[in-house]
């Protein structure tokens, strides 16, 4: 399958640099897969669309303020941008300028953190770095972190007004588990009041945990699409969220997913031991037409960049030419595209 199948082209004005005024007033189309119809509504009419015989499942995870601006002791100004913690203080992370550094250069964040180049890995650009400091690097961050943005919302760093926004907005309103450098951006539409608004309906809510890494940025670039390794990403299911699902599952109710990274959680554990069960794992799965779903029934996602992973995987749910049919009327709509953008409704 080849990668040129996933591509579209999107109108620069269609990318969405800042959040809705409210959460819930995004866009939200709905795809019913039955009719092969496209409805055009409003995130809050998913109240409507949801009742007792459907469970959500979520994503808790909690983006941490990964970027980071520091110095050398020359003065050159860099930027660190956290992956994942290894062990003792090591980290993963990308470089910018990366020719800036050596093994053994030292950056100094603020005074409270700094970090030294340990190695470069031969894996696309990261390197290892000693981070330097006392106490919880968590609250650190949230000191003198920026949020991590992906390369597509322009921001100032200066900007204080957008920070302050992007540090409240760049977050689902149940975010628990810190450590994603992206957002899982479907649930960034959710508020406590929709949730209690489909709990007294009926609709049973569950969380998992996946870590969202830098791979969610990254364009897939081979031109077979099955020559494309996906970044591991971590993920933990509790034994109450398995107990909703193998309960509700057993019942014939309807796994609705929140978020293409709640999508490959489920799969993934799936996969791995025949069915969903109280674990923790790596996910690699990479999720293309013409993938069956195992798990998931049906999916409330944002709209995706070009020959990207999860437009794949959205095209396998949905069906390619779907998809793009629905696409192209979000186009024509002027929907507002990818991390702060609008959502749709696979149904």
């Amino acid at each position: 399958m080849l990668l040129s199948e996933f591509d579209y082209e999107l109108p620069e004005g269609l990318i969405a640099q800042r959040p809705s005024d409210k959460r819930e007033n995004s866009r939200m189309m709905v795809l019913n897969r039955d009719k092969h119809e496209i409805l055009n509504k409003h995130f809050y009419d998913i109240v409507d669309l949801l009742d007792e015989n459907h469970i959500l499942i979520l994503n808790d995870t909690k983006v941490i303020p990964a970027r980071l601006y520091g110095y050398k002791d020359t003065g050159a100004k860099i930027e660190v941008f956290l992956l994942k913690e290894r062990e003792n203080k090591v980290w993963e992370v990308l470089i910018k300028p990366s020719k800036r550094v050596r093994v053994g250069t030292e950056i100094k964040i603020s005074d409270e953190l700094s970090c030294k180049v340990k190695m470069p890995l031969p894996d696309d650009g990261k390197w290892l770095v000693q981070m330097i400091y006392e106490g919880d690097i968590f609250e650190l961050l949230h000191k003198v972190g920026n949020i991590p943005l992906p390369p597509y919302i322009e921001r100032k760093m200066s900007n204080e007004e957008l920070k302050k926004l992007d540090f409240e907005r760049y977050q689902t309103v149940y975010a628990k588990k810190e450590g994603s450098v992206a957002a899982p951006t479907a649930g960034l539409h959710f508020t406590q009041e929709i949730l209690a608004k489909l709990k007294n309906k009926g609709v049973q809510i569950g969380y998992v945990t996946l870590n969202v890494g830098i791979g969610t940025f990254r364009p897939v670039k081979c031109d077979n699409i099955l020559d494309h390794h996906m970044d591991s990403e971590t993920f933990e299911i509790k034994q109450e969220t398995a107990d909703l699902i193998n309960k509700a599952k057993s019942e014939g109710k309807k796994l609705v997913a929140v978020g293409t990274t709640t999508v490959r959680t489920l799969e993934s554990a799936y996969k791995m031991f025949g069915g969903i069960q109280a674990c923790r794992g790596a996910s690699e799965l990479f999720i293309y037409p013409p993938y069956e779903f195992k798990v998931v029934d049906k999916l409330i996602t944002n709209f995706h960049l070009p020959k990207s992973t999860l437009l794949m995987l959205v095209s396998a749910l949905a069906g390619k030419d779907f998809i793009f049919e629905a696409y192209h009327e979000a186009i024509k709509e002027k929907y507002r595209f990818y991390s702060y953008g609008d959502c749709m409704f696979i149904n």
